[in-house]
C-alpha cells in the first residue's frame, strides 16, 4: 500500500509540475469558470434575492464545467507525448496511475474553486451566514466523487476520436445523483435550514464515492490493459 501510495504522489507530482510550468489547463479552466461568472452576475440583478437562490447551482456548474476541462486534458496530454505507453510499461501498479491522476485533477479542481466561489459571492454580493465547516466538507465530498469517476471516464474515453465530446456523455448522467445531492445539500447550508437534512444528503454522496471509488480503482487495471 505505501508503494502505491508513493507511486501515485509520483506521478501526481509530475503531472503538477508539468502544469506548474505551462499553465495550461489551470488557465483554461479559471478563465471559463471567471467568464460563467460574470455572464450570469450582468444577465441578473445581484441585489434580488430570488436570483442569489441560484448560487448552490452555480457554484456545481462551475465545478463540473471547468472540471471537464482538466479531465479531458489528463490522458490526452499522456497520448500526445506517448508518455502513457511508458506508464503502462513502468513496473508500477496501474492502479497507482489512477490515484495519481484523482489527485493531480483534485488539485487542479480544487484551486479552480478557491477562486471562483468567493468570486461569485462577491459579485453576487451575497454574505455567506451558513456553517463554512459544513459547506466546506459538501464541496470537499462531491467534489472528490466528481473527479473519481470522471478520472476513469476520461481514460476510458481517452483513446476515442471525439474523446472531449464523448466524455461528458458518459459521465454527466452518472454524475446526476451526486450533483443532486450535493446542489440540495449546499443549499440546505447556505440557507442555514435544518443540518439534518444536509447529513442525509451528505451520507448519499459519502455512498455514492464510497462505491465508485471501488470500482473504478479495481475496474482501471482492466481499462489500462485493454486500451
Amino acid at each position: 500500500m505505501k508503494t502505491l501510495l508513493a507511486d501515485a504522489l509520483t506521478i501526481a507530482g509530475k503531472d503538477l509540475r508539468n502544469e506548474w510550468k505551462s499553465k495550461q489547463t489551470i488557465g483554461m479552466m479559471i478563465i471559463f469558470s471567471s467568464l460563467v461568472i460574470l455572464i450570469f452576475s450582468f444577465a441578473f440583478d445581484p441585489t434580488n434575492n430570488t436570483v442569489k437562490a441560484i448560487i448552490p447551482g452555480l457554484i456545481w456548474v462551475i465545478t463540473i464545467f471547468a472540471g471537464l476541462l482538466g479531465l479531458n486534458r489528463s490522458f490526452i496530454a499522456e497520448n500526445e507525448n506517448d508518455s502513457l505507453t511508458g506508464l503502462k510499461v513502468a513496473p508500477i501498479d496501474p492502479s497507482s496511475i489512477f490515484l495519481g491522476k484523482v489527485l493531480t485533477n483534485l488539485v487542479l479542481v480544487t484551486t479552480v474553486q478557491i477562486i471562483s466561489i468567493p468570486m461569485l459571492f462577491l459579485l453576487f454580493d451575497y454574505r455567506f451566514h451558513g456553517q463554512i465547516i459544513w459547506f466546506l466538507l459538501i464541496v470537499l465530498i462531491a467534489t472528490i466523487g466528481f473527479i473519481v469517476i470522471g478520472t476513469f471516464l476520461a481514460a476510458l474515453a481517452a483513446n476515442a476520436k471525439n474523446s472531449e465530446m464523448l466524455l461528458p456523455v458518459l459521465l454527466l448522467p452518472l454524475l446526476s445523483p451526486l450533483m443532486i445531492a450535493a446542489v440540495q445539500a449546499t443549499r440546505i447550508v447556505l440557507e442555514q435550514e435544518g443540518i439534518a437534512d444536509a447529513i442525509s444528503w451528505l451520507q448519499l454522496m459519502v455512498g455514492y464515492d464510497l462505491l465508485f471509488f471501488a470500482a473504478c480503482f479495481f475496474l482501471f487495471e482492466f481499462l489500462m490493459e485493454g486500451s
